[in-house]
């Protein structure tokens, strides 16, 4: 054959690239890797995407099709974003078209041009708008009337949601009223990076010696790479320690990157870089339409978002002019992604930075134990912040034994008893419990029968407001059994708590209390969150009751008393992570109490209060806590002394995913030279929503012994899979065995 042909990744569970002709009068020679193509796939059209142009086929040439039509002139995925997702296609061992659609908003998947279209944040009444409301031909329009009088009431223009506001259907409205030449759009305001950031009160706060040690040392090094592990106190100014790297940043010039763990920690890291940082943000996370993602990601690729603050994706933004990445809360899990492409968006952080040659600086009060691993191996640099800024003082942490206390609905006494001291003295008090719903589980007191889910090895929870069944595992639901389907008793009870039995009980035993539920049932609604926290700052709520959601991030200055409601979950998890996760999620809410000049209180209650890790992080702390894990973690060859892959298999039937699993084993035995093979074993949740799942666990005590491997069974596990009826996917270094 005469000319190159073009190379593409499509997005598919296949571990190739496919080869196709260039589209007529197309020049090959002129396309650049990372430009989309519209390509035949099978039945459909699909987009792909370019990574080389080849003089030979893998194929036979009379086989190649010819793709429709190439989509940019430009790539949209450029060098520094090629790179990385190579090296994660090669990291996590996944199929090229899946990991390089994973970088691209979705309207940039389904073909939609990469030109912004965003909406101009301000709107203002001309000259012909004025003569048609001082005219008569808005009698019979009275929302538009309404519209056009607010923006006459300011002449400099109003925001888009000020007029929502004001006008249900503003949206509509400004089109009709832009088309008629009666309002028109102002383009968005750029302030100068040179500008000086100003904050409520007019003057930056003042650096306590180690917030200054960090940025000076972060900062002295921001033209080259290197991590740097911001090790704080709950309170200890990390964020200040972020806003002055970034104003450092901008300075130059250049573009920061930050990534916080959820969507509920966003807003309040927006609103301190708002108030403080010039130009517009862009904001990238699962809460935006997918127009809003698409203008966020282009804001962010043409160098007019300075500043860019996403979830977890947004670790794949393009930047122009890249200077910074910082990596909020660290060590939390929702950072790895579970579905899919399972990749991890701290450690894909760590090599971006590494490509672009810019400082990456992980943040959290609890750095995950291989963070704290790297940095004793002097891998990353341990900046401490050791002490709360503002004069507050870490609270002490109080075990409260529950063993032989009488409890009323999960609730000891003595706990009651300093929840209502702190009331009366007009303080607010948090509640941590990570149960939603009522219940966990529904019990028949006469036959034992338990509200098992139909789908999955779980209980369903009761919801008690809603009067249903539900299992928090695959969303199955159905309204609460009158009787036992069993014996047909009557005497159903709900057993265990949750935090709506909890809301309950705290009712009744302090009914002049205002209470606030945060958790995902009663943040459901866009822009719930953001309420329910406003009214907590506000003052006017003085129990809060929560799940993790209210437990990270949040600044609460009149929390004074934190209670754990039940901190036995995390102790004896069938995962070895388990006791990591209990101590952060321990500290983490105990951060929340003695914020501002009132001193904070913490009680864990539990049943097992001489657990040793238990012991070690309430009376010597956090470092203490990581050095007795490490040393357990080294004992036992686990995570970070060993490197692990999981192959997870699912299917119809049990036999049919071991049968799967099987077959990885017998491909896997020949090559796995240094390489444990641990199973084929069920998953400890074996089924769920209605299929049966296995799981294969590979562990090597080098990273590069188990890479080697992976690299040879892989394709001979694609190639040799022969039960269609089976999913599959393989996880390296999962975060979850489940």
């Amino acid at each position: 054959m005469s000319g190159p042909i073009l190379r593409v990744a499509v997005p598919s569970p296949l571990y190739r690239t496919f080869d196709y002709l260039p589209p007529d009068a197309q020049d090959p020679s002129a396309l650049k890797p990372g430009v989309r193509v519209r390509v035949p796939f099978g039945r459909r059209q699909v987009i792909g995407f370019l990574l080389e142009t080849a003089d030979e086929p893998e194929i036979a040439p009379d086989a190649l099709k010819k793709a429709y039509a190439v989509l940019d002139a430009e790539p949209v995925l450029s060098a520094d974003i090629l790179a990385l997702m190579d090296w994660a296609r090669r990291y996590y061992h996944h199929p090229a078209g899946e990991v390089f659609a994973a970088a691209l908003p979705v309207l940039l998947r389904q073909g939609e041009a990469a030109t912004a279209t965003v909406k101009p944040p301000r709107w203002r009444l001309t000259a012909a708008g004025q003569a048609a409301l001082e005219g008569a031909l808005l009698r019979r329009a009275p929302a538009q009337r309404t519209l056009l009088e607010q923006l006459a009431r300011h002449p400099d223009g109003v925001g888009t949601e000020s007029l929502r506001e004001v006008v249900r259907d503003s949206a509509a409205l400004l089109r009709l009223l832009r088309e008629k030449g009666w309002v028109e759009a102002l383009a968005p305001e750029i302030r100068d990076s040179e500008t000086a950031p100003t904050v409520a009160g007019g003057s930056l706060p003042i650096l306590n010696d180690a917030q200054a040690t960090a940025v000076a040392t972060v900062a002295a090094d921001l033209d080259h790479f290197g991590v740097f592990l911001l090790e704080g106190v709950t309170g200890s100014g990390k964020t200040e320690v972020y806003l002055r790297l970034i104003e450092a940043v901008l300075a130059r010039g250049r573009q920061a990157l930050v990534l916080a763990p959820e969507i509920g920690l966003t807003p309040q890291l927006l609103d301190r870089f708002q108030e403080r940082l010039p130009g517009p943000l862009a904001v990238l996370h699962s809460g935006l339409n997918d127009r809003e993602r698409l203008n966020a990601w282009l804001l962010a690729r043409d160098g007019i978002a300075r500043v860019v603050v996403g979830t977890r994706s947004a670790v794949f933004a393009p930047l122009r002019a890249p200077g910074l990445i910082i990596v909020d809360e660290e060590h939390d899990t929702s950072f790895k992604q579970q579905e899919g492409f399972r990749y991890h968006a701290r450690d894909l952080a760590v090599i971006r930075g590494q490509g672009l040659g810019v400082p990456v600086v992980l943040g959290s009060a609890t750095p995950a134990l291989e963070s704290r691993h790297n940095a004793q191996r002097g891998r990353y640099r341990l900046l401490n912040l050791p002490e709360r800024v503002g004069g507050g003082s870490e609270p002490p942490i109080d075990i409260l034994d529950l063993r032989r206390q009488p409890l009323t609905e999960g609730l000891s006494r003595p706990l009651l008893e300093r929840i209502g001291a702190h009331l009366a003295r007009d303080e607010q008090v948090l509640l941590f419990l990570n149960r939603r719903g009522y219940a966990p589980v529904l019990f028949c007191h006469e036959c034992g029968w338990l509200s098992q889910c139909r789908h999955c090895d779980a209980r369903m929870t009761l919801h008690l407001r809603h009067h249903r069944l539900i299992c928090h595992h695959c969303g199955d639901q159905r309204p609460v059994d009158e009787a036992c389907p069993l014996c047909e008793s009557a005497d159903l009870r709900p057993l265990g708590q949750g935090t709506e039995r909890l809301e309950n009980v705290l009712r009744r035993e302090f009914p002049d209390a205002a209470i606030t539920r945060i958790d995902r049932d009663s943040t459901r609604r866009r822009g719930s969150l953001e309420t329910l926290l406003a009214g907590i700052r506000a003052g006017g709520r003085r129990i809060l009751i929560g799940t993790q959601m209210l437990a990270k991030g949040h600044h609460f200055p009149d929390v004074t008393l934190v209670g754990i409601v039940d901190a036995d979950q995390g102790l004896y998890g069938i995962d070895f992570r388990a006791s990591e996760r209990m101590a952060q999620l321990i500290l983490q809410v105990a951060g929340r109490a003695g914020r501002a000049d009132k001193p904070g209180a913490v009680i864990i209650q539990t049943h097992q209060p001489d657990h040793p890790l238990l012991r070690v992080l309430v009376t010597q702390g956090y470092p203490a806590f990581v050095e007795a894990a490490l040393s357990e973690r080294q004992a036992a060859l686990l995570p970070p002394f060993a490197c692990q892959a999981l192959l997870r298999a699912e299917a119809a039937t049990a036999d049919q995913a071991t049968a799967f699993l099987q077959l990885g084993l017998a491909l896997a035995e020949p090559i796995a030279e240094g390489v444990e093979l641990l199973g084929p074993a069920p998953a400890p949740m074996e089924r769920r929503a209605g299929r049966y799942r296995a799981q294969l666990l590979l562990q090597a005590p080098q990273r590069q012994t188990l890479h080697r491997f992976l690299d040879l069974w892989t394709p001979r596990l694609w190639a040799q899979r022969t039960d269609r009826r089976v999913r599959w996917s393989l996880d390296v270094d999962p975060m979850e065995l489940y």
